[in-house]
Formats: C-alpha cells, structure tokens, sequence
C-alpha cells in the first residue's frame, strides 16, 4: 500500500510526457485502434458464416488459435520483419489476439438462433440479408457483445506489450519500473491496466443492458 502511495501520490506521475494522463491516452489508442480492426474483421465475418453455415472451419481453427497465440513471440517476430518506429508491431498481435473470441461468439450466436424463428422470417418474405440483420442479429446480440467484451479486455490488458517495442502505453511503468527496480512503478502500472481492464468490462455490461431488447434479454 505504500508503494501505490508513492506512485499515486507523487505529482511527478500525473504531469509531462511520461505522466499517467499521456500514458493512459496512448494505451487507449493502441487498444482502441486493434479492437476496432478486429471488429470490423471478425463480425462480419462471423455473422456470414454463421447466417450460411459456409467456412465453419475457419471458426474452429480461430477458436484454437486463440488458446495457443503467444502474443510476445509474435510482436517480437513482427518487429524482426517490420521493425521498429511504427505502431504495426503492437497493432498486428493485438488484432490477431482480438479475432478469435469476436468471431466464434458472433458465429455461435448467429448459428444458434431457434430454426423456427429463421422459418419464420423467410415466411414473412424476408430475403437472406433481411434475415440476417433484422432477426437473427437481435437475438445473437447477447453472443456477439461478449465476444466483443472478452477481445476488449485481452487487447487491454496485453497492450502493455507496446512498452518492449519502445512505444508508450501504461506498460511503461511497468517495463521502465522492472529496468530500474522501481518496484512502486511497477506495481502502480499494474493497477492501472487492471483497473482499465475492469472499466472496460463494466463499460460492456453496460451497453449490453442498453443494446439488448427486454425480450431476449428474459429468453436468455
């Protein structure tokens, strides 16, 4: 506790480049900015693969990628090929380590939706697109935003990895803390990303209570 006293405490940690204000922003915009890419990747993409039951496999190779991607070894391998200077060698494990949870979850829910209710709607006249968006996607909401919420929280507590490739990012505290034995650095970065990474999951809860209708809401 004495530690995070210090760290918090000391008015050095909230001004200047190196300040928490300037680090929590450029945490913000590396997560922001991979999640954002993999949302748009993987929605759609599993919003067509679960509507045609085409490409299934794709969705298990994701879901097992995701359980056995080293994120380090992948920024260190993009660095080698990329190097350094830019933000690709953060943003490119980062989308790749947001896909998989999105894009199973949105299939699952597609997927998953009752056959009867998809009858239904092809009864009402509704064509494929029109099926898609208008009925089966409600209903797979609940799937779809805990795909995403799981992404949002693994992109926000990985993007510290940002720090080893010289970029900024709350990392920083911890990487710059670790260099130098500043262990109440340490520590206070830790906190930070825990506590954004909890923001970020309380923001989601949120939006579900907002997004989903009271009718699926009860179903589920």
């Amino acid at each position: 506790m004495n530690w995070l006293a210090g760290f918090f405490g000391d008015a050095a940690h909230w001004s200047g480049p190196d300040g928490i204000p300037v680090r929590l922003l450029e945490h913000l915009e590396f997560s922001a900015a991979a999640f954002l890419i993999a949302a748009l990747i993987a929605v759609p993409l599993g919003m067509l693969i679960g509507h045609t039951g085409r490409g299934a496999l794709l969705v298990v190779i994701a879901a097992n990628a995701a359980r056995a991607l080293p994120t380090l070894g992948l920024l260190v391998l993009v660095v080698l090929l990329a190097g350094v200077g830019t933000v690709l060698p953060v943003l490119i494990p980062l989308v790749v380590l947001a896909i998989p949870p999105i894009l199973v979850n949105t299939y699952e829910g597609v997927r998953g939706v009752d056959a009867d209710l998809r009858d239904a709607a092809y009864g009402m006249g509704l064509r494929g697109r029109q099926v898609l968006l208008q009925t089966l996607t409600p209903v797979a909401l609940p799937l779809i935003l805990l795909g995403l919420r799981l992404a949002a929280v693994q992109v926000v507590s990985t993007a510290t990895v940002a720090a080893f490739v010289g970029l900024g990012g709350l990392g920083r505290f911890i990487i710059d803390g670790l260099a130098t034995k500043t262990y109440a650095d340490v520590i206070g970065g830790a906190v930070l990303v825990a506590a954004l990474a909890l923001a970020v999951q309380f923001a989601f809860l949120l939006l579900d209570r907002v997004a989903v209708s009271p009718g699926v809401r009860q179903i589920r």
